[in-house]
């Protein structure tokens, strides 16, 4: 299939869970005339939740693209979830597109994901559109969710649709922009069809219209000096001004709606034809330059081929897709291009648009498009695609780092490798999923942006694979040191048939400043250590310090000095001065004041104010520091702490609880900090049982 449209939109559908971003998405195809019929949520059989989890918990857990063609317009649409624990596929789709539709509750307003949502529409200077949903709702207000957008965010919308009342007496929308009134139609799979104004919303009409043009005067010099001088715009003068205006961000037009009844859905389909940002004229991306800034490359049908892989999805039937924005160039089925990051070059194979999961081979994507590169072997999330003579490197998507984790296990051991590389699979389609393996707590760990991130991973496991597993709360990897300057020997000595072993080592151990690691120093004079048996010493003292003398684990921001040592002229040996080594170490270290330390995060929780009491009080009860908190807008506020990460192993599930579900944080390592008493003795006597337990398994 070829498509000979002319112009591009891409736009991404976002709000908090349950705002109607999915039913939204399949009333405009349906609309659009991109489907035959409309489903409701319910159903199962919407475009874009079609994955076995969505429709079991009727929920969006993935980003999914559809499109729709209206005249010469091509409309790409990408369906995100509303869920926290699902943040990266939204920042995808936020990155991949020019302009956004942030869809609100009529009665709820702006709720926690907004807040997020709107911060990262801001951070990326992006256009977006509001679509106030459910006005048929009992106690809905177009002009309540307007306010409270302007509230929490110091920015007016402007409504390019108004209701025909609310709640019960919701009838539909007014296009104020086009001057046509949408009734709402007896079915949800009946289309709109435009009728006359009714009288009694004269007034209203005129004073949004009286809004709109002054907004579209805004967004041009000569609009508003006519504006100023006429007081009125024409039509084509507003079409103009509204565009300019949402490009440059300096407008945000609202709409007002019922998704799951098809009502305001064709006024919507409308604006984004006519007024949406067109990526050829309002879009680049960043490169990476090669003296290490940065500079900007535009969406251009020009020039050599650069397109970005925004999403990897393996799928059972059609492989490894790769869906792909184009920025420059074109990329079309059977041409040879460079994966710019893994420097190797490749043939690029069939090429897709989606409707959901419904693959449309299409031989060309060009510049400003968003599509699917099938079963390519290499190609990776946030790597480049480029021609091979001309190549460049797009900046990475910024995701958050996961903050839940659990440490997991296959029941039969039999299947620890096909859960391995199941999760690993998982972690290529999703890259706020990681996996790792840690060499110091024995234990498979994986962490995402919440516990439901994980748990629906891990159903796929149970459920797909058949493999059960178990899972656990991960063991937090603590650190010893010392905290005195002290000395300790040891010789080693051990006679058998032939030659024996022998190996004295005296040595002094001192205190390092936290963060530093290890330093070695040779102090000994007279040759009573010989110059071959260096190494050996040291390779004892590395061993002694990866097992610690207290609970096991490994000695940090420690100075090892060596300062004399005897040695035999047949039975010394680099074994027999590495275990006189580790003793020796291990000697000084109990003289030397031995210490646990355990990990402390720096921590960020943005919470609504009426929970910061709570938040705060809970955090001093997790042995919490709490540096500062500051209001950053929408009546969130940051708290900034610093928390031991063996409190915080559970933050994700226990902040959920206190706020409603909707808190949220980030969190990431800071250092080290020393731990005594019943904390430390715990620690250690933990350490014992794993230790016991470890060597029962084996």
């Amino acid at each position: 299939m070829a498509y000979t449209t002319d112009l591009i939109r891409n736009v991404a559908l976002a709000g908090h869970g349950s705002t109607g971003k999915t039913s939204l998405l399949e009333h405009i195809l349906f609309s659009a005339g991109a489907i035959q019929k409309p489903e409701l949520l319910e159903s199962g059989k919407t475009v874009s939740d079609y994955a076995e989890e969505e429709i079991e918990r009727k929920i969006s857990v993935h980003a999914s693209l559809a499109h729709a063609i209206v005249g010469d317009v091509k409309i790409n649409l990408l369906d995100t979830p509303g869920s926290s624990d699902f943040i990266g596929d939204v920042i995808l789709a936020l990155r991949s597109c020019e302009s956004a539709i942030v869809l609100l509750g009529a009665r709820a307003g702006v709720q926690i994901e907004t807040i997020k949502i709107w911060r990262n529409l801001e951070s990326r200077a992006k256009p977006r559109m509001l679509f106030v949903n459910k006005l048929d709702e009992e106690r809905a207000s177009f002009s309540g969710a307007l306010a409270d957008v302007k509230e929490k965010f110091k920015q007016a919308p402007v409504a390019i649709t108004i209701p025909m009342g609310e709640g019960a007496d919701y009838k539909g929308v007014i296009d104020v922009l086009n001057q046509k009134a949408y009734p709402t139609p007896a079915a949800h799979d009946q289309k709109e069809a435009a009728a006359a104004i009714p009288a009694e919303y004269a007034d209203a009409v005129a004073e949004a219209r009286a809004a709109l043009s002054e907004a579209a005067a805004e967004g041009d010099d000569e609009l508003m000096e006519k504006y100023l001088s006429e007081g009125e715009l024409a039509q084509d003068e507003i079409v103009k001004g509204i565009s300019e205006a949402l490009a440059g961000n300096r407008v945000v037009p609202a709409f007002a709606g019922s998704a799951t009844r098809n009502s305001g859905v064709a006024a919507l389909v409308d604006f984004l034809v006519a007024i949406a940002p067109d990526p050829s004229k309002h879009s680049a991306e960043k490169v990476s330059a090669p003296d290490g800034g940065q500079s900007d490359l535009l969406v251009d049908e020009r020039g050599p081929l650069a397109a970005l892989v925004i999403k990897t999805q393996i799928d059972q039937f059609s492989g490894r897709l790769s869906y792909v924005k184009v920025v420059r160039g074109a990329l079309a089925s059977d041409t040879e291009y460079l994966n710019v990051q893994e420097n190797k070059k490749e043939k690029a194979g069939k090429l897709y648009t989606a409707q959901g999961k419904k693959l449309e081979e299409i031989h060309e994507l060009r510049a400003g498009d968003i599509g699917i590169l099938a079963k390519s072997p290499s190609l990776k999330t946030n790597e480049t695609l480029a021609a091979p003579d001309a190549p460049v490197s797009f900046l990475p998507l910024r995701l958050p780092q996961p903050i839940h984790a659990v440490a997991i296990s296959a029941v039969s051991k039999k299947e620890e490798d096909k859960l391995s590389e199941l999760l690993h699979k998982a972690s290529e389609e999703d890259k706020t999923f990681t996996i790792r393996f840690d060499a110091e707590t024995k234990e498979t760990v994986i962490a995402g942006m919440g516990e439901l991130h994980l748990n629906i991973m891990l159903n796929k496991v149970r459920t797909q694979q058949k493999i059960e597993v178990e899972t656990r709360v991960p063991r937090v990897a603590y650190r010893e040191t010392i905290t005195k300057h002290s000395g300790g020997e040891y010789t080693h000595k051990k006679q058998t048939g032939g030659h024996g072993q022998y190996a004295r080592v005296v040595m002094e151990v001192e205190p390092l400043p936290r963060g530093e690691g290890y330093k070695f120093e040779n102090k000994v004079f007279g040759g009573a250590v010989s110059k071959g048996f260096i190494p050996g010493i040291e390779k004892g003292i590395h061993q002694a310090m990866e097992f610690g003398t207290i609970a096991g684990y490994p000695v940090v921001d420690i100075k090892s000095i060596l300062t004399d040592g005897k040695e035999h002229p047949v039975d010394s040996s680099e074994m027999a001065f590495k275990i006189a080594a580790r003793g020796a170490f291990r000697e000084a270290c109990k003289a030397a004041g031995a210490t646990l330390l355990e990990p402390i995060m720096r921590l960020m929780v943005f919470v609504d104010e009426k929970y910061l009491g709570d938040v705060m009080s809970d955090l001093s009860g997790r042995r919490g520091r709490i540096s500062g908190q500051e209001p950053i807008g929408g009546g969130i506020v940051e708290i900034k702490a610093e928390v031991p990460q063996a409190e915080l192993l559970r933050y994700s599930i226990d902040l959920k609880a206190m706020t409603s579900g909707t808190g949220g944080f980030e969190v990431e390592f800071d250092h080290y900090s020393p731990i005594s008493g019943k904390i430390a003795d715990d620690v250690a006597k933990a350490a014992a049982e794993f230790r016991i337990q470890e060597a029962e398994d084996e």
